[in-house]
């Protein structure tokens, strides 16, 4: 199938179609009022529904949430992104779709979410850094657009891919304000099955507004058994593969971050313990406690049927 470039334009006129159904949506509340090209970076509120998940969990703090993150495209300090991000444009939007799928293309943002409801799912999120935070996320499930475009006998695998864009993010550019390690663009996969799965899902928001740029806005993936590494941001590319593909800190230490990346306390990372991790709970970030890590991050009900009988020492 034909392998759509990253530069294909859209007419301004759609731009001008696609805002109105933001607003719809309820993104753009805040925004409605500004020039076509302004950004969509200032947090809106969205309009969702409420569900069971997480309900019985202290949320983290939402100054904590957006201002201690792992964005190394703005920054490798836990603050850079939100420092670094402020600018970012996220208007237009467009996610190019491919691959083994029925209904390849380049969907614009609000093309996705027509016709998806919004939900909230609040969800643990474990690093791979042994630090946790429980995260009220809005989104849907990647499952539904997964089936709009159509999988093929053929799909085995998800693949994504973050914007990139060294211009936007500092953290691409080699030299000094790089992170030029990294093989950029970012990039990150799941099996079929772990992509369908009910708990996986798209967020476009948190707290009841809209990402915000450093949490990944617009779209980012968000699967709470795994390690927070594999939830990529900024995502404008999805492939369908029938390969498992290329993840961006395997390829850097593949002896330390394997392509799963399930949260598991009996499988330690080479250089510190999985067993427990520092909960961050409120807006101080100070407010820690020490807590034992669960299987697949408190999710072994939902999940653990996906890797039974894989030794997950050997695929971590």
């Amino acid at each position: 199938m034909r392998k759509l470039s990253e530069n294909e334009v859209t007419p301004e006129a759609v731009y001008v179609d696609r805002r109105r159904i933001l607003q719809a949506l309820g993104f753009g509340l805040a925004t409605s009022f500004l020039p076509l090209n302004a950004t969509l970076a200032a947090p809106a509120p969205l309009r969702f529904s409420k569900t069971p998940w997480g309900s019985d969990l202290t949320l983290t703090g939402e100054y904590s949430i957006t201002h201690y993150n792992n964005f190394y495209e703005f920054g490798t300090g836990k603050d850079d992104p939100a420092k670094n991000a402020q600018q970012f444009k996220t208007e237009p939007w467009s996610v190019v779709i491919e691959g083994e799928v029925a209904k390849p293309g380049r969907y614009g943002l609000e093309d996705i979410l027509r016709g998806m409801p919004l939900e909230e799912r609040i969800y643990r999120m474990r690093c791979v850094e042994a630090w946790s935070m429980v995260i009220p996320w809005i989104g849907f499930p990647l499952a539904k657009l997964l089936e709009r475009v159509q999988p093929t006998s053929k799909a085995k695998y998800v693949a994504f891919q973050t914007l990139h864009d060294p211009k936007q993010m500092p953290g691409q550019r080699p030299g000094l304000l790089g992170f030029s390690s990294l093989d950029w663009p970012y990039v990150e996969g799941l099996r079929l099955d772990e992509a369908m799965h009910p708990l996986t899902i798209l967020a476009v928001g948190l707290y009841g507004k809209t990402l915000p740029p450093q949490n990944g806005a617009p779209l980012r993936l968000v699967v709470p058994w795994k390690y927070g590494f594999k939830g990529i941001k900024s995502i404008v590319r999805i492939s369908v593969t029938e390969k498992q593909p290329p993840t961006t800190w395997n390829l850097m230490a593949p002896q330390e971050y394997g392509f799963y990346a399930n949260v598991n306390p009996n499988v330690d990372h080479p250089r510190w313990s999985q067993a427990r991790e520092r909960r961050i709970v409120d807006n101080s970030l100070f407010g820690t406690s020490r807590i034992d890590t669960l299987m697949f991050n408190g999710y072994a009900e939902q999940v653990a049927h996906l890797y039974r009988d894989m030794d997950l020492r050997r695929y971590y």
